[in-house]
């Protein structure tokens, strides 16, 4: 059966092309508040999860060894746009751990930030791994390597005890088995695991309320949070949806995008998670749907628009992106 569709796009009158996905609402003890869509199919959640990925960088004391502050933890979980200051606290980060950029094996790409990327440009510089919107994750996870006096050439490959702390604590969170069926590669090269929505919506929940999980996992969840809404926009960058959204609502919303058409985050005050996915992987699909499930759980959201003006290279208003009926009127329904 296929996913429902949960967005729409238009040009003049007529719908011009329709966003399928589906979405998972529950809470800590893996109970759905809401579905929509097939949500128990696994699907890789890619950098929605880098707040989990960050757990063992403070649970080793790797962390705290290295004097990491809210912006090193918020940077360990950003797909950051490459600005100065990005590139600053990465690399920050890499020094005190004895280490410097040669040491990423993130790969580098052009950033996301179009000033940035300008930057490089006139200055005739190419980008560095610095630049890519992993390194500050990759950078935890060389100093959670360091500290842990393990070799630091092949952090990023599955079997590294790196990787098998992040998937035990995936695991632990999810309550998902992750084996090498599941494994897939990021686009940073380092271990993702394709989890199904309903899992990866019961693991925010336990992120954001602490149920269920050790004392040790419970603070360092807590710091991950603290960190990544005291530091919005190290998470990701100005003009995006993640700073955007936990600059104006801070502690009232957890937000991580990840590639494809992916969401997860956490609602405190209801103890709720959620996860997402755009079965085509558009990017304007799945922002506008996390605004639908934002203005629907988060009161101090208000009026956040479901739909939006799509403009031409000359600026005229071309085109129109909305949210469905089906999406809102099922959003509507749900007994939150």
């Amino acid at each position: 059966m296929a996913n429902p569709v949960l967005v729409e796009t238009l040009r003049g009158e007529l719908v011009e092309s329709r966003h399928r996905g589906s979405i998972a609402v529950a809470g800590p003890d893996g109970r759905l508040a809401f579905a929509s869509g097939e949500v128990r199919r696994p699907v890789f959640p890619r950098s929605a999860i880098k707040s989990i990925q960050c757990l063992p960088l403070i649970e080793t004391g790797a962390a705290d060894r290295f004097g990491f502050g809210a912006a090193e933890i918020a940077l360990a979980c950003a797909s950051h746009s490459g600005t100065e200051r990005h590139v600053a606290v990465a690399a920050g980060m890499l020094a005190r751990a004895g280490l410097d950029e040669a040491a990423l094996a993130c790969g580098s790409h052009e950033p996301l930030a179009a000033a940035a990327a300008r930057t490089l440009i006139q200055d005739r510089q190419p980008p560095s791994p610095l630049h890519n919107n992993c390194s500050g994750k990759h950078a935890g996870m060389l100093a959670t390597a360091v500290h842990m006096s393990e070799p630091v050439a092949d952090y990023w490959r599955p079997e590294h005890p790196v990787q098998v702390r992040i998937a035990a604590a995936l695991e632990d969170l999810t309550g998902t088995r992750l084996g090498t069926d599941r494994l897939g590669i990021d686009g940073c090269s380092a271990p993702n695991w394709a989890i199904p929505l309903a899992d990866l919506a019961r693991a925010f929940a336990r992120l954001i309320t602490g149920e269920g999980l050790s004392p040790a996992r419970r603070a360092a969840a807590e710091r991950v949070l603290e960190s990544c809404w005291a530091e919005p926009e190290l998470v990701s960058g100005p003009e995006r949806l993640d700073t955007e959204l936990m600059t104006r609502l801070r502690s009232a919303l957890f937000l991580k995008t990840g590639a494809e058409g992916v969401y997860c985050g956490a609602i405190p005050a209801r103890g709720l998670g959620f996860a997402l996915k755009v079965d085509d992987g558009a990017k304007r699909a799945s922002e506008l749907a996390v605004k639908a499930l934002t203005a629907r759980l988060v009161p101090q959201a208000g009026d956040l628009p479901l739909q939006e003006t799509l403009r031409n290279w000359r600026g005229l208003p071309a085109a129109g992106i909305r949210c469905s009926a089906e999406l809102l009127e099922s959003l509507g329904d749900a007994g939150f």
